[in-house]
């Protein structure tokens, strides 16, 4: 029996499933509160528990999430009983060894490289994923394993992938990472563990800092990138373009999603499967169906309002999607909500999330949830991103109302978390007004 210490985590729901999917025992514990990771597990049959320490016995396998200390009364009883223990990131290095697996790194679009990744490679030959939005699946007889890798406390490193993507290279995780050296060297460390190539957004400039002893391929818009793409349009229903490979025409794709940052992310997807020697129509014919991975750019139309849910929650993130809203939406006013959830990302970001806010015709900001203390940062209040932001107000769900004076527009709700909490607020309020 395998146990898990959080399973309701992300990365930890994925996971569970996945080793569900391969005939393993699985089973966890997490708080009572519902999150949406839950939803797959439940419907699978794989039990969760509230956390306690009698959940814990001496046969079982422990996987433990990356929140949990030592001190946590799981985590105390697992070692008192001598049970073995793996992180998170330990397990997936373990499991993914079996397989060839394409690990997707980046500051962003890890998550819907990985989702678009993963859905062209099942529809034409078969593919394990793990995804970090609660999504995991496999089966013994795939060859491909498409996983995010996240770059975290460098827990990317647990990994031996056979195909290694960098989206892009960015400071982040200013809780750990000391400045952009410490990053890049991170990148530099995770690419060269990868055993077959390297495939990276050039149109990055700290992506071209790596070197690695494997083929390097880059992949942009740029000139010089060994797969480009050409006759790019940005349309009010998608996004097309034609590849071509190291000058070579590859295939012309038809994106049913938006932004630049999206058909970067396609052109990584389609990166592998030109190396991979894939047939480009039937890869064109898998992205046009790719819907977009759980929590980006998620739409709900409720009369003439467009609401979007989006995991965007660093100052890049935020931009490239108020960006994606006004090529869908040209007409419509453009209003941004975002919530941070980390005392220092908002803090030594407050001036960038204020410059990408500044896009939407109007913005809001919540209280940050606070995730964890951080010494140093205790003080940091929304307050910060508002002091550089122009046209920007507080809101809270005490004043949800307050976005029912908008007619004929986009709402952005941004956050890494809870902000759903205000969307159904604001929701209640919308019908009640018929």
């Amino acid at each position: 029996m395998y146990h898990f210490i959080g399973i309701k985590g992300t990365g930890m729901s994925s996971l569970a499933q996945i080793m569900h999917s391969l005939g393993y025992e699985v089973q966890g514990s997490d708080i009572e509160e519902h999150l949406f990771t839950e939803d797959p597990l439940r419907e699978q049959g794989i039990k969760i528990l509230p956390f306690n320490e009698k959940n814990i016995k001496e046969d079982m396998i422990i996987i433990k999430g990356n929140a949990f200390p030592e001190t946590h009364e799981e985590v105390e009883k697992a070692i008192s009983l001598g049970c073995k223990i793996y992180t998170y990131q330990e397990m997936i290095g373990k499991l993914t060894r079996m397989f060839d697996t394409i690990a997707i790194s980046g500051c962003h679009g890890k998550t819907t490289t990985t989702s678009m990744m993963a859905h062209v490679l099942k529809e034409i030959v078969g593919c394990n994923y793990l995804i970090g939005d609660g999504t995991g699946y496999a089966n013994k007889e795939n060859k491909y394993f498409a996983l995010e890798a996240c770059e975290y406390k460098r827990h990317f490193l647990e990994y031996d992938p056979t195909i290694a993507i960098i989206t892009n290279i960015e400071l982040d995780h200013i809780d750990y990472y000391k400045d952009i050296d410490d990053v890049i060297s991170a990148y530099q460390e995770f690419a060269s563990k990868a055993s077959k190539m390297v495939i990276a957004c050039g149109d990055d400039s700290y992506t071209h800092t790596i070197h690695v002893n494997t083929p390097m391929f880059f992949y942009g818009l740029d000139d010089d990138n060994d797969i480009q793409a050409r006759d790019v349009e940005y349309r009010e229903d998608g996004t097309t373009f034609d590849v071509f490979v190291e000058d070579n025409y590859y295939g012309h794709f038809d994106l049913p999603l938006y932004g630049k940052h999206m058909l970067l992310n396609a052109l990584a997807v389609i990166s592998v499967c030109s190396y991979e020697r894939l047939d480009a129509k039937e890869v064109a014919k898998a992205l046009k169906t790719f819907q977009g991975a759980k929590r980006r750019f998620k739409e709900t139309i409720l009369d003439d309002i467009v609401m979007i849910d989006d995991y965007a929650h660093h100052p890049t993130e935020v931009r490239v999607t108020i960006k994606s809203a006004r090529q869908k939406y040209p007409n419509k006013k453009i209003v941004a909500i975002l919530k941070t959830h980390t005392l220092s990302r908002t803090k030594e970001f407050a001036q960038e999330f204020a410059d990408a806010l500044s896009l939407a015709d109007e913005a809001y900001v919540m209280d940050i949830g606070v995730d964890r203390p951080e010494e140093g940062y205790e003080d940091v209040t929304y307050q910060v991103i508002l002091d550089h932001l122009k046209k920007g107000k507080h809101i809270d769900l005490e004043h949800a109302d307050e976005l029912l004076k908008y007619k004929d527009a986009v709402l952005i709700f941004m956050s890494s978390k809870d902000i759903y909490v205000l969307e159904e607020e604001y929701k209640k309020l919308k019908e009640n007004e018929k």
